[in-house]
């Protein structure tokens, strides 16, 4: 699986020069770049701590795809693959059909699923465990500042005490803390796309029709879609899907009841199950909601802070920022173990390898909102009749492969061959006593 030639050979590493301590990275963002980052580092020697907002990992999730060499070639490095091989969905077909319930277009599991689909939450438990002998978890914590010396990054806290690390890097996604404190507003950095998305849990009611395994079923207005899919987990359980498009509004995103009264307001009034999957809303309590936006930041580095995943260069969804998140952080790590003593010549060379690669995967995010809600009867008509074609599918198959192709570095790891040092095996030792006591602290305090 790695058929790629190393454009950027590793240099050889002198035996007689000091050892050096650990470098400590803190991350903001235990999602999914965020743990990829921390076991690739973990890996190479380094001390990460990743630091997250939520009280603990988020489960279940909407189902994310790895499609092509290259991301499968990462996982295969990480030693995850077959892991996520046995979590995956088999796919999910897309189905869309006119107020009566009529079938208009069906799209097979492979256009939406890529070679690999799993929930979002299965995927960040697996990086998760994949990191933890390497690295640090605080939960429940968010920076709210930090203070770049010549010697570290001074970081405070909401709830912990102020600590030092050698580098800080922001993997916390389209709205990140990180690039906010470190690079600039967010208007600086983020562009609405016209979009907003929404997605919720809700029972699998009998009037809903749903099997579980037979993908999602939607119904289109023009500028709008609603669409519902049974839970690939729990065939009790359904899970609603809603684009509508919209110049950009101004709203709390952390009111999930404003968030629900946006999305009646869109979609009241629309015929075939749209009112019923709306009346869900009343006790969905979660509710993701956000614009379909991009992030373009001039450069993804400042001094000891750097960006990766989708809060350098990342759309909200349709992007293919979870096999491109997992590349990058791949890609980061290993340039730093190249020259763990020149931050900003690693940092030059991962975004010199990656910026490329991925704006050439987030275009796609930009033509995500008019291809699942086109703006005008004619754009429904034209979508439905063009992608009935399975020449037009295989084609869009294959540009897809094709932007997610990217010759890798190959990176020797301090656990590669021999194993493991007495000194990696203390430092181990150590992060998983500060695991365990965390684990308490979150089980005594929910």
């Amino acid at each position: 699986m790695d058929q790629y030639p190393d454009p950027h050979p590793a240099p050889r590493p002198n035996p007689h020069s000091p050892r050096q301590a650990p470098r400590t990275v803190l991350i903001s963002g235990a999602s999914i770049a965020g743990p990829a980052l921390a076991h690739w580092l973990g890996r190479h020697g380094f001390r990460p701590t990743v630091v997250e907002l939520a009280p603990a990992l988020r489960p279940g999730g909407q189902a994310v795809d790895f499609r092509g060499e290259t991301h499968l070639s990462v996982l295969s490095r990480m030693g995850i693959l077959e892991d996520l091989r046995r979590l995956q969905t088999g796919g999910s077909p897309m189905t869309f059909v006119d107020a009566e319930g009529e079938q208009l277009l069906h799209l097979p599991a492979e256009f939406a699923g890529g070679e690999i689909e799993v929930l979002r939450g299965d995927l960040s438990r697996v990086l998760h465990e994949a990191s933890l002998p390497f690295t640090e978890y605080v939960f429940g914590d968010s920076i709210t500042s930090l203070t770049e010396t010549p010697t570290g990054v001074d970081v405070t806290f909401r709830s912990s005490p102020p600590r030092t690390f050698d580098l800080v890097i922001g993997a916390d996604g389209l709205h990140s803390n990180v690039r906010r404190l470190a690079f600039g507003p967010e208007a600086d950095h983020v562009t609405h796309l016209g979009y907003y998305a929404a997605t919720w849990s809700l029972p699998n009611d009998h009037r809903l029709g749903l099997r579980p395994g037979a993908g999602s079923v939607g119904y289109n207005a023009p500028g709008r879609l609603a669409s519902v899919g049974a839970d690939h987990t729990d065939p009790t359980r359904a899970r609603a899907f809603f684009v509508f498009a919209s110049p950009e509004l101004t709203y709390d995103r952390h009111d999930p009841e404003a968030q629900k009264a946006l999305l009646r307001q869109a979609f009241t009034g629309l015929p075939w199950q749209v009112d019923q999957l709306l009346s869900s809303l009343t006790t969905a309590d979660d509710l993701y909601f956000d614009s379909i936006s991009r992030a373009d930041v001039p450069a993804w580095s400042s001094g000891r802070i750097a960006l990766v995943g989708d809060a350098a260069c990342g759309a909200t969804i349709g992007g293919m920022g979870t096999g491109t998140g997992i590349v990058a952080a791949y890609v980061l790590a290993g340039e730093l173990s190249r020259s763990p003593e020149d931050h900003r010549a690693a940092f030059a060379r991962y975004e010199s390898l990656l910026r490329t690669y991925a704006q050439g995967c987030q275009k796609s995010g930009d033509r995500t909102g008019p291809f699942l809600a086109p703006a005008t009867g004619l754009g429904l008509r034209l979508r439905n009749g063009l992608l009935s074609r399975r020449r037009i599918l295989d084609w869009m198959l294959k540009a897809g492969a094709d932007a997610t192709t990217l010759p890798l570095p190959h990176y020797p790891t301090s656990l590669d061959g021999a194993g493991t040092t007495e000194p990696d095996r203390l430092t181990l030792n150590a992060l998983n006593a500060v695991n365990a006591v965390n684990g308490e602290r979150r089980a005594r305090h929910p």
